[in-house]
């Protein structure tokens, strides 16, 4: 799994919450609210997450813990549709006779 670097996503969060902040002193502003997505998209790409407040928790939580208690947090959970196989090949099951 790549882990983005600790300074970079340090970054992008103080970025996040700058324009939080501005966004939320001028919410009719779309200049700042544009701004403000786009660093929230940022944040979600960055960490995989898909909402932008999940993807600050997590850069919180990946901030605050070491390493090791961040790979821990995420090692239960699936990450794609496919699954590894290890091992030889299969054998194909027979095919059941019909008469």
């Amino acid at each position: 799994m790549l882990l983005p670097a600790k300074a970079e996503v340090a970054r992008q969060l103080r970025r996040y919450r700058a324009w939080e902040r501005a966004m939320l002193a001028s919410p009719a502003d779309r200049t700042i609210r544009a701004t403000f997505e786009d660093s929230g998209y940022t944040l979600c790409v960055l960490l995989g997450k898909r909402c932008a407040r999940e993807a600050a928790d997590a850069a919180e939580r990946y901030l605050r813990s070491g390493l090791g208690g961040y790979l821990q947090e995420h090692a239960g959970r699936p990450h794609g549709s496919r699954a590894v196989r290890r091992g030889p090949p299969a054998k194909p099951r027979p095919v059941a006779e019909m008469h």
